[in-house]
């Protein structure tokens, strides 16, 4: 961590001068964290406006509401050019969004849900409990019921691992607290609380000696950049982020994703594997203009993107294929699929040494999506939302999976090989000439993602790597073997 702060922290200089400048206008310095090179900063209405001339305004949403953000691009004062780069928390336009199939059903040919032992089992875990590892998961909404979390670990026969609630600046809701809203906040608020013990039991089940970590932040662009300078902080093993929003929709300002890039960069370079869902609306991401899209952070280069899959079949002719339920028809809850494909702002690195074409023309050549896969649709996860079983799925699922994966294997490293970014170490070559993601994955080959009715048209799969489900799911004790 010293090295990293030597190399990568603002100076305290900067910091200094930034401080005086908007001291000049009244602002209060509430707090300044060089390692992360972000300040926090305080004032009213009126000296924001005389420091940065965001024009302030309340705006009405049908998905959101009622929300604050700014009419115009705001100005940083001419000392600080070159040295502020980003301004965020004048808005407060939502840009996550949840990636999850809700399955509030067991699948109609009878094929019970996953438990932990069933996804250790299909995935080839290895043996071992995380013990020593710091799970981090991003949550920007709902609240936390401990009494769900106790009945899973009862069910599924594993210890309750320690779970610690941190709050940045959003409230991790009660049960209690919940139930005393009015009726629509309080379904928006049970629901995505069921996403929220999602999470948690999946990672709770496969990492039962983890300590695992849950940040609730706002779901606008502030919200993204508070969270990630937490995890920074905190340096777990892992981050599981399950939430994500198109890359070039317009509720993404281009000084948030560079925000959001630097510091994603910060904790790849620190060694955190951030698993982020692919998104669970195949080609189209919830797009209307005819083109495929991807999801953002997914599409980052600094992360591990994870697709879907599901299971097809019964007994011994189980299938396992690319996650496919008619994606942007929205008839039901246990509709969608994996998101995927080739990214039109995040170029291609370096180190992705893959030969995919966008079904964009004229596109770049950008980083392709997802690199792994995991279970997302049919059966679904076995799950427990206020005392009753709860299915569930979606990428939304498959993110937590990898992270609980990742942990699990770092327990066993040894030390000089522990805390590795993992993305870029799947695309490399061992000494048996295979890519590790092709000799510690299973390859994923049957399926496809086209979202209807636009575009239309998806990304397929097949032998070897693909823009569906990447280079497959886990062999978990391969990749083990590989690290």
């Amino acid at each position: 961590m010293d090295e990293f702060t030597r190399q990568y922290a603002a100076s305290q200089q900067d910091a200094d001068k930034v401080a005086n400048v908007l001291g000049r206008f009244h602002l209060r310095i509430e707090e300044t964290s060089l390692v992360t090179r972000s300040m926090r900063v305080s004032g009213t209405v009126a000296q924001m406006e005389a420091a940065f001339h965001p024009r302030l305004a309340i705006y009405l949403d049908e998905e959101q509401g009622e929300f604050r953000d700014r009419e115009g691009n705001y100005q940083v004062p001419v000392e600080l050019k070159g040295i502020v780069t980003g301004i965020l928390g004048f808005g407060q336009r939502q840009v996550a969004r949840r990636n999850s199939a809700d399955k509030t059903t067991v699948d109609a040919q009878g094929d019970a849900p996953l438990t932990p032992a069933d996804l250790e089992r299909r995935y080839n875990f290895p043996v071992g409990t995380a013990e020593g590892q710091k799970i981090a998961i991003a949550e920007f909404g709902g609240g936390y019921f401990p009494n769900d979390l106790a009945a899973y670990c009862a069910k599924a026969g594993r210890p309750q691992p320690t779970v610690n609630i941190r709050p940045l600046n959003l409230e991790a809701l009660t049960l209690e607290q919940i139930m005393q809203l009015p009726d629509k906040p309080q379904q928006e608020e049970l629901s995505a609380s069921g996403e929220v013990m999602m999470d948690v039991q999946i990672v709770a089940g496969l990492c039962p000696a983890a300590q695992i970590d849950v940040y609730f932040a706002t779901f606008d662009q502030k919200g993204w950049v508070d969270l990630l300078n937490a995890v920074i902080k905190e340096r777990p093993v892992t981050l599981s982020v399950s939430w994500g929003r198109a890359e070039d929709s317009k509720r993404w300002a281009p000084a948030a994703i560079d925000a959001i890039s630097e510091r994603l960069n910060a904790a790849a370079l620190l060694g955190i594997t951030i698993c982020v869902a692919s998104g669970d609306d195949g080609s189209g991401d919830e797009m209307t203009d005819g083109r495929a899209h991807v999801d953002f952070p997914g599409s980052s280069d600094f992360v591990l993107s994870v697709g879907g899959t599901m299971l097809t079949g019964t007994g011994a002719n189980v299938v396992e294929e690319v996650w496919w339920v008619s994606p942007g028809r929205r008839t039901g809850h246990d509709d969608g699929s994996t998101g995927g494909g080739v990214s039109t702002i995040v170029k291609r690195p370096s180190w992705q040494n893959v030969s995919i074409n966008s079904l964009n023309k004229g596109s770049i050549d950008g980083r392709v999506v997802p690199d792994v896969a995991a279970l997302a649709g049919d059966p679904g996860y076995d799950l427990i939302l206020l005392n009753k079983d709860r299915p569930n799925g979606g990428t939304s699922a498959s993110a937590p999976l990898w992270a609980a994966l990742i942990a699990r294997i770092n327990a066993l490293l040894p030390s000089a090989k522990q805390q590795r970014f993992l993305t870029p170490l799947l695309y490399q070559n061992g000494p048996n000439g295979q890519s590790l993601g092709k000799s510690a994955c299973r390859d994923i080959t049957v399926g496809q993602n086209a979202s209807l009715p636009k575009p239309g048209v998806g990304y397929k799969a097949g032998k070897g790597f693909d823009a569906v489900s990447g280079w497959g799911v886990p062999i978990g004790t391969s990749l083990l073997a590989g690290l």
